[in-house]
């Protein structure tokens, strides 16, 4: 029988971690703050992990806070943490609230699913195409809601393009001049992207 990757306690705790990051998003769904205040928040935590990365990069420092936020591939690289953030940050700026909070909840609340559907596959097997209809349907959960309300029936079907979108940059790992795109860099402004264009296409809604 082929071995099994088993999901470790520490990667469980990553992954709530990960998720903790909705946290974020919800704080303007939820009136705790507004969309000026929670992009000047997001631009504010880009600045803290630019310095926390270059000072583990560049500097050499080897805080505890290091062993929780990064993987033993990212030593010499920008970690996931920070594309998180960067990435979110980026989307935010850019969108409307009702295109941004989907895309944010998509990487915070679909991608640790996806991680640790993923993680009970076969050694060396990629993603089953069930951890990825998992990922699918959490974007798409996430991201009706907001777009329904906005404009109907094209707000459900700029939902479905933006978590194929978001999917896909979860699945796939593209190569760009010998580096691999993290997921944490591109689920949100792949989602981001394929809701507008649907929302920009058909007039819709406005996206920015």
């Amino acid at each position: 029988m082929s071995p099994r990757i088993s999901v470790s306690k520490s990667e469980v705790k990553r992954r709530l971690v990960h998720a903790s990051g909705a946290a974020l998003p919800f704080g303007y769904v939820l009136d705790i703050v507004s969309w000026a205040q929670l992009r000047y928040l997001m631009v504010f935590l880009t600045v803290v992990v630019a310095v926390l990365e270059f000072l583990r990069l560049r500097v050499g420092l080897d805080w505890a806070i290091y062993d929780e936020l990064t993987r033993s591939y990212e030593q010499t690289n920008l970690a996931g943490y920070a594309l998180y953030i960067f990435s979110m940050t980026a989307v935010v700026l850019v969108f409307e609230p009702y295109v941004a909070v989907p895309g944010m909840l998509m990487l915070a609340l679909g991608d640790p699913v996806s991680g640790l559907l993923g993680r009970t596959r076969e050694a060396g097997e990629p993603k089953r195409l069930g951890t990825l209809a998992a990922m699918f349907i959490v974007c798409l959960a996430v991201s009706v809601p907001f777009l329904l309300p906005v404009a109907g029936t094209i707000g459900v079907i700029a939902a479905v393009a933006g978590s194929v979108g978001a999917t896909i940059a979860d699945g796939m790992k593209p190569v760009i001049r010998g580096s691999v795109i993290d997921d944490n860099a591109s689920i949100p402004p792949a989602a981001c992207l394929a809701i507008a264009a649907v929302l920009a296409a058909t007039g819709a809604a406005a996206v920015t």
